[in-house]
C-alpha cells in the first residue's frame, strides 16, 4: 500500500492538487487554508452570532467543577452529564441574547474600564494596592485565563447593568403591602368541638379478612427489591495511622517544630472609617493632617468614622487574630509596627486608617498538653504517604483478583461481609451511591468482578465483590400483618371521625343539635391569630381558611386528623391592624417592590429570548 501512495503522488492529478496549494498559500496565507478547510465548531448560534464548540465545552468544566465542589462528598459518577450539557447551553444562548441587546443598547465597557474594575476588587489587592500576581493567581486558580477573565467581566457587567435598572423599575403599590399584612394580622373569634380517637374505638375493628385483602389488593407493595450479600475491603488513612508506632525522640522534636505555631499572635488595632466615594481623598487628607499636628487619633474617630459603634470608643476595634477582617484590613493591620498609623486601606465597607495599639502573644502550651493531639497529627502525615501508595496497591490488586482474599493478604485487610444490599443502597459503606451503582453493574452483578476502588469518605477507599444474588421475592402476609394492621386502623380511625363530625355540621346546619353538642365541651377563641393558640396546626389552618360569616350566623366547618377531629364555628372575623410608618409595613412593601422588579426583568428575559432566531447544531 505504500508503495501504491508513493507511485500515485507522482501522478498528474497530485501535481495539479500541488499547485493550487501553492498559489492559494502565496495569496491568502497558511492561516486561510486552514481555516478554509477546518473552521471553528459551533454548537448553536443567536441572531447569528456563534457559540463555538471550545466556550462551550470550556463552561461544560467549569459548571461540573462548580458541582462537584457543593457535594459534600464529590462524586463525579453521581453528576448527571447530560444535563449539565443541555443547562449549559441554554446558559450560553441566554447569556448571548443579553450581550447581543446590550450592545444593540450602546452599553460598553472599555478596555480601560475594565482596567479600573479589577485594580479596584479587593481580592486582587495587597495592602490597599492591586497587586498583579495575586490577580493572575487568583485567575488562574478558577481555571481561567487572564484575557478569558476580562472578557467574562465585561459581558457580566453590561448583563448586570440592565438587570440592576429593570430591577430597580419594579413598583409595587401601598395598598398591596397592606392588604397583605391585614391579612397576616387577621384574627378570629371562633369556638371548637374537638371529637378523639379514643371516643369512637369501640366502633373500630380491623379483621382478618380486612388484612387479608388488603394484602391480595396491594401485593406489589410488599415485594422485597433484589438484593445482594456484598463482601468488601475498606482502606482508611485513619486505620493506617493507628497502627503507626512514634517514638518519644520523634515526637518531641515535631513539638519543637510545631511549637510556635500555637503561639497565637493577636492585635488590638483602632481604625477611622471613611465611606468610599468622590470626597474620601479630601477626607482622609484632612484626617491625616489633623493627625500630623498632633490630634487624637480617639477624637478623630469620634467625629469622622462611619462606624459609630467603634467611634464611640475612639476608633478601638479590641483584640484580634488572622483570619477575623477582610483580608486587606489585615494584611495592612500586621504589617504594622506598634503605634503605627496605616495609609488609607480600602475594603468592602470603605477606606480605613489603622493604628495598632498593642500586640499579644499567647504562651505556647507544654509538651504534655499536646502530646496526644501531635501524635495522632504526627501519625496520620507519615501514614498518609503509605495511605496513597496502598490505595494504588489495592487497587490494581481487585483489579486483577478473582476475589478479595489475595488483595486483603497483600495488604493485611480483613474481609468483611454485608447482607442484603439493594439498588436504594444498605448498611455503610453502602450508603454510597457509586458504590452501590457499581456492585449492581454488568460487569460486577453478573461477570463476578470486583468493584473499581471507590472513595466513600474522608480518606477511606473500598473495592467491593458480589457474593450472592437473591432475586425480588413476595413478603409472607405473617411478616407484614403487624403493618397492615395498624395501617387499616389508622384509616379506619380517620374515617370514623370524618364520618362523626359530618354528622355533628349536619345536625348543627339543621337546627337539630344532638346530645353531644347541648353538652357542651366548646372551646372558645377571641381574637386569636394564626399562631396565637393551643390547638393543633391542622385546625387553626382549616379555621383561618373557612369563609367569613354571613348575616350573623357563624360559618360553620371541620378539620379532620389522624387521631382528633374538630368542629368549627366562626364567629367574627377582625381585620388585621397596618401601620404605614412600621419597620414590617416598609420591609414588605420593599420585598414586594424587589419581587416586581425580578418578575419584570424576568419576563423581559423571556421576551428577548422568544425573538431570538437561535440554531443548535
Amino acid at each position: 500500500m505504500l508503495q501504491d501512495i508513493r507511485d500515485n503522488a507522482q501522478g498528474t492529478i497530485a501535481k495539479v492538487i500541488i499547485g493550487l496549494l501553492i498559489v492559494s498559500l502565496s495569496i491568502w496565507g497558511m492561516d486561510a487554508i486552514i481555516g478554509g478547510f477546518s473552521g471553528e465548531p459551533e454548537v448553536a448560534t443567536v441572531n447569528g452570532e456563534s457559540i463555538t464548540e471550545r466556550e462551550f465545552l470550556r463552561t461544560v468544566q467549569f459548571e461540573t467543577r462548580q458541582r462537584l465542589t457543593q457535594m459534600d462528598e464529590p462524586d463525579p459518577a453521581m453528576l448527571d452529564e447530560d444535563q449539565i450539557r443541555q443547562d449549559v447551553l441554554e446558559a450560553l444562548i441566554q447569556e448571548r441574547v443579553l450581550i447581543l441587546d446590550a450592545q444593540e443598547q450602546g452599553l460598553e465597557l472599555s478596555d480601560a474600564d475594565i482596567d479600573a474594575l479589577i485594580t479596584q476588587m479587593p481580592q486582587f489587592q495587597v495592602d490597599g494596592q492591586f497587586n498583579r500576581d495575586r490577580f493572575v493567581s487568583a485567575v488562574r486558580n478558577v481555571g481561567m485565563g487572564v484575557s478569558e477573565f476580562r472578557e467574562n467581566m465585561r459581558k457580566n457587567y453590561v448583563i448586570n447593568q440592565i438587570r440592576a435598572s429593570i430591577a430597580q423599575s419594579g413598583i409595587a403599590a401601598d395598598e398591596n403591602a397592606a392588604q397583605l399584612l391585614r391579612i397576616q394580622n387577621q384574627t378570629r373569634d371562633f369556638r371548637v368541638l374537638s371529637v378523639n380517637a379514643a371516643s369512637l374505638a369501640s366502633q373500630i375493628t380491623v379483621t382478618e379478612d380486612d388484612i387479608q385483602a388488603f394484602y391480595d389488593e396491594n401485593a406489589d407493595q410488599f415485594r422485597e427489591p433484589e438484593q445482594v450479600d456484598a463482601a468488601y475491603l475498606s482502606l482508611s488513612l485513619g486505620a493506617l495511622a493507628g497502627a503507626i508506632e512514634i517514638s518519644e525522640e520523634d515526637l518531641r522534636a515535631y513539638y519543637e517544630e510545631r511549637a510556635e505555631e500555637y503561639a497565637r499572635e493577636e492585635r488590638r488595632a483602632a481604625h477611622i472609617l471613611i465611606e468610599s466615594g468622590a470626597e474620601a481623598d479630601a477626607t482622609l487628607t484632612a484626617i491625616q493632617e489633623r493627625l500630623a499636628a498632633g490630634e487624637s487619633f480617639a477624637d478623630l474617630a469620634q467625629e469622622y468614622s462611619v462606624d459609630t459603634v467603634s467611634a464611640r470608643e475612639g476608633g478601638d476595634l479590641g483584640f484580634a487574630g488572622r483570619g477575623v477582617y477582610d483580608e486587606a484590613f489585615e494584611n495592612a493591620l500586621f504589617a504594622l509596627d506598634e503605634g503605627q498609623i496605616s495609609g488609607p486601606v480600602e475594603t468592602g465597607f470603605g477606606v480605613h486608617l489603622i493604628r495598632l495599639d498593642d500586640v499579644r502573644r499567647s504562651d505556647v502550651p507544654s509538651f504534655d498538653e499536646l502530646q496526644a493531639e501531635l501524635r495522632d497529627e504526627l501519625a496520620r502525615t507519615r501514614a498518609s504517604e503509605r495511605f496513597a501508595e496502598a490505595r494504588a496497591q489495592l487497587a490494581d490488586a481487585a483489579y486483577a483478583a478473582d476475589d478479595l482474599a489475595g488483595p486483603a493478604e497483600e495488604l493485611g485487610l480483613e474481609v468483611r461481609i454485608v447482607e442484603g444490599v439493594n439498588r436504594d443502597g444498605g448498611p455503610a459503606p453502602f450508603d454510597h451511591a457509586g458504590l452501590v451503582r457499581q456492585l449492581f453493574s454488568g460487569d460486577v452483578l453478573e461477570g463476578g468482578f470486583n468493584t473499581e476502588l471507590i472513595d466513600v469518605g474522608d480518606n477511606v477507599s473500598v473495592v467491593a465483590r458480589v457474593r450472592q444474588y437473591h432475586e425480588p421475592r413476595q413478603r409472607e402476609l405473617a411478616d407484614v400483618r403487624e403493618d397492615i394492621e395498624a395501617m387499616l386502623e389508622a384509616q379506619k380511625t380517620r374515617e370514623a371521625l370524618e364520618a362523626r363530625v359530618d354528622e355533628l355540621v349536619a345536625a348543627l346546619e339543621s337546627g337539630n343539635q344532638p346530645e353531644a353538642l347541648e353538652a357542651g365541651g366548646w372551646q372558645q377563641f377571641e381574637n386569636q391569630g394564626r399562631d396565637g393558640s393551643d390547638l393543633s396546626p391542622f385546625v387553626v389552618q382549616r379555621v383561618f381558611a373557612m369563609p367569613r360569616p354571613v348575616a350573623g350566623q357563624p360559618s360553620v366547618g371541620k378539620a379532620v386528623g389522624q387521631r382528633e377531629a374538630a368542629i368549627i364555628l366562626v364567629d367574627a372575623v377582625n381585620e388585621g391592624e397596618v401601620d404605614a410608618e412600621s419597620a414590617e409595613f416598609q420591609q414588605l412593601r420593599q420585598f414586594l417592590t424587589q419581587l416586581e422588579g425580578q418578575r419584570e426583568y424576568t419576563a423581559y428575559q423571556q421576551y428577548l429570548r422568544n425573538t431570538a432566531e437561535v440554531s443548535r447544531d
